[in-house]
């Protein structure tokens, strides 16, 4: 008779060391690279710490950029058996990687905007779009649908001219309120990143912070490979 329960640590396959050395998920077991992945490590006070950066010291442990799987971490108590550490994770740990991630994006954002890689605007993006500049699309939440479907013919008119698979991608991340707070004066209705390597910092982030929330797959090809900041 199976004497487990859902939730419990008994209901989890041992790690093996390789696992909890190497690139893989404790939650999902999938393997991935340390940009795909969220590195986490023992912090001094017995809490379990986000290290997105991947620069903390001591032993670590990767999750899927995922708040279901770093939920699931929390319940079944994998990161104290991945860490080999009495650690205990904060119930609002999912909570917290999200503002982290959020903050990273958004600070990349107003890097990508002093080297001009980043532009406010409807106009802006729109002709950004249009002379084949943009490589991703931003959007307020609470952008009027006109403005947002101006913009977006202006992506299908370049898909369609460039006759290519790939499509700009376009982000709705965060409300004005949120921006607000998140970018102080640098908040925008429409925004668009440019090539180069603070613009495509901002989409690699963009898709970590989206992939988190929604627990899809990236909307640009090759994110991975984008230029560590």
């Amino acid at each position: 008779m199976d004497d487990s329960v859902p939730g419990d640590p008994s209901d989890e396959p041992e790690l093996t060391e390789d696992e909890m050395n190497g690139r893989m998920c404790i939650a999902t077991r999938e393997s991935g690279s340390p940009e795909t992945l969220i590195r986490f490590v023992a912090g001094p006070d017995g809490s379990v710490a986000p290290d997105l950066k991947r620069v903390l010291p001591g032993r670590g442990c990767w999750v899927k950029p995922s708040r279901e799987a770093v939920e699931k971490a929390i319940a079944r108590k994998l990161f104290a058996r991945a860490l080999k550490a009495d650690v205990k994770a904060d119930p609002d740990l999912a909570e917290t990687v999200d503002r982290l991630l959020a903050a990273q994006l958004t600070g990349m954002m107003n890097m990508a905007r002093k080297a001009g890689q980043f532009v406010i605007g409807s106009a802006k993006v729109e002709a950004a779009v249009r002379s084949n500049a943009a490589i991703a699309v931003f959007h307020s939440r609470d952008a009027a649908a006109d403005g947002v479907r101006k913009i977006d013919q202006a992506r299908k008119a370049w898909h369609l001219g460039m006759e290519t698979e790939a499509m700009i991608p376009a982000f709705h991340l965060f409300s004005g309120a949120e921006m607000d707070v998140l970018l102080g004066q640098n908040a925008f209705i429409h925004a668009c990143a440019l090539a180069g390597q603070a613009g495509e910092g901002v989409v690699k982030r963009a898709n970590l912070l989206e992939q988190y929330r929604t627990g899809g797959l990236s909307q640009t090809k090759g994110v991975a490979d984008m230029p560590k900041q």
